[in-house]
């Protein structure tokens, strides 16, 4: 069963691999339950949002509000902040924020409380604290106002203020232990039921009915705890859960059977080879372009999208995604199967007589069709794939502490920000361990930052050309996902997410 790797989640990307989560009409009035039932594969490990990942965010966004809203095309819209502007390099956005919201106590949510979270986040430690890296103050101007002072410019700040980064809790709550990692503390739609929760099976939330903003259609909402996609399935055509997230293709053909189910389709993830030493520390071979080209062009992608997705998904040579600015059509089939030119170019780069690639695999990532896939259409042009089998926890340890191979096989999203791809997968980062860079790189990365809009959209095109040209990554397919309701819910895909927004459900009318 394959899994997401958010793009952002440093210490806890394989966490996340191995487990996932599942905006609505607020006027809407329901047709049918008072209660939605949303099945997930995520096991949240705390309430705090200062270690949110995405793939929980449906668990935080039900009792926090983040300070910018995310709509389901990608858009930005007022949320904790109502207005927000940059200064004229984009090293300071000013927010000004709601001034008629609480937090459950009573406590007034203001600028005090914006920068107490946001200090937070970026100390805390969680997987994506990164994402505040360039935050260096957050200045209160007035109880409404507030200004993050940034050490560069960042364009994704807003993606991340409406993600786990814009996340507020109550202050109040911060100096007591652990409270906020069992008891959210929120400004949200909804307020969790301790009572009628189960940790580690389902968590049921109440309608919060002092909430600010509009209401959400449903009055409850429940979160069911699921280890498969099987089990998935079934509570979907018993009327255990109401709405899901499949990802494997052997389950989203069982559901489509059913015509009771709604389903809508979303491409978000891509999968493929992510190559950590492109400076040939650990594999000396991966220093030369060749090389890489010739892994790219040694992969049959249209069979194994055949075999392993049943051709559910697109493939693909590019980690931008279609949503990205960055995104060139053309560059999805750049590499064509192609054995014979890749043992050719293994021998004009030296390796005529082939190398040995040591790779980390997790089976919930690569099952045995894919990796018994790649070790086939490698071994074809002389190069020896070694499977390390690993579990989640050493995977983390030994991928991203120790270092200790040269590229992973992955599932990655998308986002649909050309800053978010550029700095999780090319500056200096997790992605980028062993921090890889060219010339072309270092003229261009700079330009997606800092270039006005025109110049950031030709410079990120021409990265994403440059990174194929040189075999940066071995992508293979965008993965066709497949949201599916019991058929009493309307579901709306999230751009930037694998799953839903809890505000993109709606009764059926």
């Amino acid at each position: 069963m394959s899994r997401t790797i958010r793009t952002g989640a440093v210490a806890a990307c394989v966490a996340a691999t191995l487990t996932l989560a599942g905006c609505a009409d607020p006027g809407a009035k329901s047709t049918g339950s008072s209660t939605l039932n949303v099945a997930t594969l995520t096991l949240p490990q705390s309430f705090d949002p200062a270690v949110a990942v995405g793939s929980a965010l449906p668990f935080f966004q039900a009792t926090y509000d983040t300070l910018v809203k995310r709509e389901p095309n990608g858009d930005f819209s007022p949320m904790l902040a109502t207005e927000w502007k940059y200064n004229g390099d984009r090293t300071e956005l000013g927010l000004t924020l709601r001034e008629d919201v609480k937090f459950a106590d009573g406590t007034a949510f203001d600028a005090a409380a914006v920068k107490a979270n946001m200090e937070r986040f970026k100390k805390g430690g969680g997987a994506n604290a990164k994402w505040l890296k360039d935050l260096q103050e957050v200045r209160v101007v007035d109880p409404s106002h507030v200004t993050l002072k940034l050490a560069q410019a960042n364009p994704a700040m807003l993606f991340y203020l409406s993600d786990a980064a814009g996340l507020m809790a109550n202050p109040a709550k911060f100096g007591q232990a652990d409270s906020l990692k069992t008891t959210p503390d929120g400004t949200g739609p909804y307020r969790l039921v301790k009572e009628k929760t189960t940790v580690g099976t389902k968590w049921v939330y109440a309608r919060n009915a002092d909430y600010w903003g509009e209401r959400l259609p449903y009055e409850n909402l429940t979160i069911s705890y699921f280890d498969n996609e099987t089990a998935i399935v079934n509570g979907l055509k018993t009327g255990q859960v109401n709405a899901a997230l499949l990802q494997t293709a052997d389950q989203q053909v069982s559901i489509e059977s059913d015509p009771r189910m709604k389903t809508t389709k979303q491409e978000f993830d891509f999968q493929g080879l992510l190559l950590f030493d492109r400076g040939g520390k650990l594999t000396p071979a991966l220093k030369d372009p060749r090389v890489r080209q010739a892994l790219n062009l040694a992969i049959d992608r249209e069979t194994m999208l055949g075999a392993i997705r049943q051709n559910r998904g697109e493939v693909t040579s590019q980690v931008f995604g279609p949503g990205t600015r960055g995104y060139d059509e053309k560059l999805d089939t750049y590499y064509s199967h192609d054995p014979a030119k890749a043992k050719k170019l293994l021998a004009e780069a030296g390796y005529g007589k082939g190398f040995t690639l040591k790779l980390p695999r997790i089976a919930a990532i690569v099952n045995d069709a894919l990796a018994a896939s790649l070790a086939t259409d490698f071994k074809a042009v002389g190069v020896t794939l070694v499977w390390d089998e690993l579990d989640g926890g050493s995977a983390i340890r030994k991928v991203f502490a120790d270092r200790a191979y040269s590229g992973m096989v992955m599932n990655m999203g998308q986002s649909t920000s050309d800053w978010v791809v550029v700095d999780e997968l090319v500056t200096p980062g997790s992605f980028n361990m062993f921090g890889t860079a060219d010339a072309t790189t270092q003229k261009l990365v700079p330009a997606i930052q800092t270039g006005t809009d025109a110049q950031a959209e030709q410079a990120a095109r021409e990265l994403n050309a440059h990174l194929v040209k040189e075999g940066w990554f071995v992508p293979f397919y965008r993965m066709t996902y497949l949201h599916v309701s019991d058929g009493t819910v309307k579901i709306t895909p999230q751009s930037g997410m694998a799953v839903p927004s809890i505000y993109n459900y709606a009764p059926v009318k």
